[in-house]
């Protein structure tokens, strides 16, 4: 077992399905007692890596330890150590909550499987739907049961894909809050979502797009290195605007959130050079503005980690 510092350490992690690469030389570090975000768009081979990190399914390629064991040649120590959720309700429909938590105590080959269910039951409310059939529950309740089994042999790690997805605000802030109770006992966690919304909940994130890892720590560390110029411009005819702007040296990209225009680029001098001619008149106005996580993703989506 690797005594690292890092509980996921991961390096050149490869994996093809035909000829088609759904993860691209993969860099990931992940420190112990975090809430790691793990962001990205459908398709960017976020549940693929998970699925690797929790040795269900192998590399083609690659180095690293998860939980300390070797992710090649070790998966089933892994898998001791590790819950895994995945983004579909994975669990016994036609079962009781109570008879899904006790087959999969059984398949983790958990001791005290009676305490262990009573208090993972209690822990996340579930006592009262003990004995009603899982696939009748909400899509909240459907998510705290899949949590709990998760939980069942006490991992040292939690996996978990798209764990927001389905459910509605309120079961997402009361997820929120159980994740940062357990957090606080000492689990890890890593998650993967494609709603930036919810970065700033996470310890640390890392942005993947099209198989490979572009950047990751902090949010204030990520903003920081990438260091991203913004303007932000409101008027009566943005779309013609947008289209005037793409096409003007010293802007690399023209985003439209609502009313307002994200114009943003690396050289903050040419950037100013260029919006100045549009803005400030009885059309358009414009100011410069702290860049958004979502300004910096797309711009290292279009240009990658090699333009900083």
């Amino acid at each position: 077992m690797d005594k690292s510092n890092y509980i996921i350490d991961v390096s050149h992690l490869t994996k093809r399905f035909n000829k088609n690469y759904a993860v691209n030389d993969l860099e990931l570090k992940v420190e112990y007692g975090d809430i790691f975000g793990f962001i990205g768009p459908n398709g960017a081979g976020k549940t693929t890596s998970i699925r690797m990190l929790c040795g269900l399914i192998t590399p083609d390629s690659g180095i690293g330890q998860c939980v300390g064991f070797d992710i090649l040649t070790q998966s089933r120590q892994i898998k001791t150590l590790v819950g895994y959720m995945s983004q579909n309700f994975g669990l016994y429909k036609d079962l009781t909550v109570y008879e899904n938590m006790l087959f999969f105590s059984e398949i983790y080959g958990v001791v005290d499987r009676k305490n262990q269910i009573e208090k993972y039951l209690h822990k996340f409310d579930l006592y009262k739907h003990k004995h009603q059939i899982a696939g009748t529950l909400s899509g909240g309740w459907k998510q705290r049961l899949s949590l709990a089994v998760s939980l069942l042999h006490d991992p040292l790690l939690l996996l978990l894909d798209e764990p927001t997805a389905n459910i509605d605000p309120k079961a997402r802030r009361e997820f929120w809050e159980l994740m940062h109770q357990l957090s606080r006992e000492g689990i890890t966690i890593l998650l993967s979502s494609h709603n930036l919304d919810e970065v700033d909940k996470c310890d640390k994130i890392a942005y993947m797009y099209y198989g490979r890892t572009l950047m990751s720590g902090t949010i204030e560390e990520i903003l920081r290195t990438v260091n991203l110029s913004t303007w932000a411009i409101k008027g009566v005819n943005l779309a013609m605007l947008a289209h005037q702007l793409e096409a003007t040296d010293g802007v690399d990209q023209v985003l439209r959130f609502h009313n307002t225009l994200h114009v943003s680029g690396k050289n903050h001098e040419e950037l100013s050079k260029a919006i100045h001619p549009y803005i400030n008149n009885e059309f358009f106005q414009g100011k410069i503005i702290d860049s958004t996580l979502e300004d910096v993703f797309v711009w290292l989506a279009t240009f990658g980690a090699q333009r900083l």
